[in-house]
């Protein structure tokens, strides 16, 4: 049977909005992670097949196929090809995916996977309002389609209401969200002094470490915030941080590790993505691990290290609910509300963390998901070697 390993994986330092990696080219920071990954891996950059990112609002300076644009940033062969990637938030994961599968099909043997994003530059949605404008179009993708309004009528169909939405049927309440929300900061910031974060880091400029902790933090400064959707739950502290950042990691088969004398790191065991309600659009990742276990016959019993991402307190505390995970294993150096959610790069930031904990804890499987707009999750199993 093929095998799918993952030889290395990094990632910059994530940025908050406005931060250190704000004035950076998206195609520069993608750059920076796919030159760091040739450089630790001591491949040679003609030998890899493929390179698929993740990028969502690929508009401005992430048009054009950022991947293929940032491979040629970074100095490499120009007979690389690259292709782009839009799962909405799970967009790297499911590059992931398809660099995965291209290799366990015997296709291709050695491709790249990344993702980047510059919230910054390009604001969250901004690339579908920036191209409906001179069109004279108005509203989201769904305004206008009749099909759509048959099946889900006139309602609201955005991240916010979702997490709300979850709250709700979850029974998740304000306090317990902030909880949450102040554990990953925690965790965050102890990864951060204990050096967890430094090997798969790869500093840019002055950025060593990501910008989006917050060691002030406190259950009183969150109480004073508002909820973001009015008479809601979710506030700006028991959600995911805008930010910048990219990250790269290459998969490889049995023949290419063989001849470019690599060393496999982890491989990968499982792969799979399911869609439920779109309207509550962030609660996918409870059916997509249902169902990612049952396909690969394990339980959770079996997992050492839970990788979700923290898009809002309540997506993860319905996980934990719904699975009943054990929360020491799940997230353990923070997520997303601390350490932020470049949205095209977030599922590879969060697979090269989880290679990497693995390995410093010594554990053996470990799995990620991540919710997507649509009511979409991604579910990856890897395998420490």
């Amino acid at each position: 049977m093929a095998e799918a390993y993952i030889v290395e994986a990094v990632r910059t330092p994530v940025g908050r909005r406005g931060g250190g990696l704000g004035g950076v080219h998206p195609a520069d920071l993608g750059a920076h992670a796919l030159k760091a990954l040739v450089d630790r891996c001591g491949v040679d950059p003609a030998a890899v097949e493929d390179v698929v990112f993740g990028c969502l609002d690929a508009v401005g300076p992430q048009a054009g196929d950022i991947a293929r644009t940032s491979w040629l940033a970074a100095g490499l062969p120009e007979e690389v090809p690259g292709v782009t990637v839009d799962r909405q938030c799970g967009s790297s994961q499911q590059a992931v995916h398809f660099a995965a599968q291209a290799v366990l099909s015997g296709t291709q043997d050695l491709v790249v996977a990344g993702g980047v994003q510059n919230m910054t530059q390009i604001p969250i949605a901004f690339a579908s309002r920036r191209a409906a404008e001179p069109l004279g179009l108005t509203g989201g993708p769904f305004t206008g389609s009749e099909g759509w309004r048959a099946r889900y009528g006139n309602l609201p169909v955005d991240q916010f209401h979702g997490a709300e939405l979850i709250a709700a049927k979850w029974r998740i309440g304000r306090r317990e969200q902030e909880e949450f929300a102040l554990r990953s900061h925690r965790r965050a910031v102890r990864a951060i002094d204990e050096g967890r974060f430094a090997r798969e880091i790869v500093p840019l400029g002055d950025m060593t470490a990501d910008e989006g902790p917050r060691r002030d933090t406190s259950p009183e400064k969150m109480a004073a915030l508002r909820p973001v959707v009015e008479g809601g739950t979710v506030t700006a502290a028991c959600s995911s941080q805008i930010s910048d950042g990219a990250a790269a990691l290459l998969i490889a088969s049995e023949r290419a590790v063989r001849e470019h004398g690599l060393t496999p790191r982890a491989r990968v065991h499982h792969l799979s993505a399911r869609g439920e309600d779109p309207i509550r659009m962030l609660s996918a990742p409870i059916p997509a691990t249902a169902y990612a276990l049952k396909k690969s016959g394990m339980s959770l019993d079996g997992i050492d290290l839970v990788e979700i991402n923290e898009a809002f307190a309540p997506v993860v505390l319905a996980w934990l609910k719904e699975t009943g995970a054990d929360p020491d294993r799940v997230n353990v150096n923070g997520g997303a509300i601390a350490l932020g959610h470049p949205l095209g790069a977030t599922g590879v930031r969060l697979m090269t963390t989880l290679l990497h904990e693995l390995e410093r804890t010594g554990g053996r499987f470990g799995l990620q998901t991540m919710c997507e707009g649509g009511g979409q999750a991604n579910v990856t199993i890897i395998e420490r070697m």
